[in-house]
């Protein structure tokens, strides 16, 4: 090749060189704005609710006393059977009562019929997201949180559940789940999946019990990062030292009460 040859061969390679160079940085710019785009679209769909959010099971519940500005619910909605083949959905049966203008998340609990094992199939996925993002249309409704705690077997269909919950909902509901405590630290398998928050379950712990309460006391961050924005609490194993710029989810083992209610939110003052 002659030297004349050469020179346009490094002409071409540093025309290409540049072309690469301006793509590779406008696909890092776009990425960039879409990452701020989507960080700002999470972060204003959970700082809609408030940093205290009692939990309401399937019973009578009458919250008409608590203040909506600092205390939100979320309430069992929906609790969801996989059996076999099939996805059955039992309704919430019980009353619930909360003042106008409280900021409500629904709740959807999932569990696996231990006498007739769910398949797992794409079909029964599909059947299980819809039953939940259905609860979206419930009146007031803003929130949607899902509550299964999932074999290792069963998080393939757990994770395409969530995918094709996020797809169905509206950019404006925020989608949480509850977390086993061991999923926000050695088994962190929620980290890239599209949620809004993950709630470490504090509460009839396993074996880690120590451990974990022992790094909820130290302020000591957990790996996985949806796991990073709250607490998930009962009243009945109360935690020491938690902090008080993070969400507190409780749950009651006994009736609400205006005392009961009034001795968490004075706790976060």
């Amino acid at each position: 090749m002659t030297p004349v040859q050469l020179r346009k061969v490094f002409a071409a390679c540093a025309v290409a060189t540049l072309l690469l160079a301006s793509l590779a940085l406008a696909f890092t710019k776009a990425r960039s704005v879409f990452s701020k785009r989507t960080a700002a679209v999470t972060i204003t769909r959970s700082d809609q609710m408030p940093r205290v959010i009692l939990w309401a099971w399937e019973r009578p519940v009458d919250l008409r006393f608590i203040n909506p500005r600092e205390t939100g619910v979320a309430f069992l909605a929906r609790t969801i059977q996989l059996r076999a083949s099939e996805v059955v959905v039992r309704p919430r049966l019980q009353p619930l009562d909360v003042p106008e203008g409280t900021r409500v998340i629904a709740v959807a609990r999932v569990e696996s019929d231990p006498r007739t094992r769910p398949d797992l199939s794409a079909h029964q996925s599909e059947q299980l997201a819809a039953a939940i993002a259905e609860m979206a249309r419930l009146p007031t409704v803003s929130n949607i949180q899902i509550d299964f705690d999932a074999t290792r077997s069963e998080r393939t269909l757990y994770r395409d559940v969530i995918l094709a919950v996020r797809r169905r909902l509206p950019a404006s509901v925020a989608l949480s789940i509850t977390a086993l405590a061991s999923w926000c630290s050695d088994d962190d398998w929620i980290s890239d999946l599209p949620i809004d928050e993950a709630v470490p379950m504090l509460f009839r712990m396993g074996p880690d019990r120590r451990q974990i309460r022992n790094r909820v006391a130290s302020r000591e961050e957990f790996p996985a990062r949806p796991c990073r924005s709250s607490y998930g609490i009962s009243t009945d194993e109360p935690l020491r030292n938690l902090s008080a710029a993070k969400r507190l989810y409780v749950f009651n083992p006994d009736a609400w009460t205006e005392s009961s209610v009034r001795a968490i939110t004075d706790s976060r003052k």
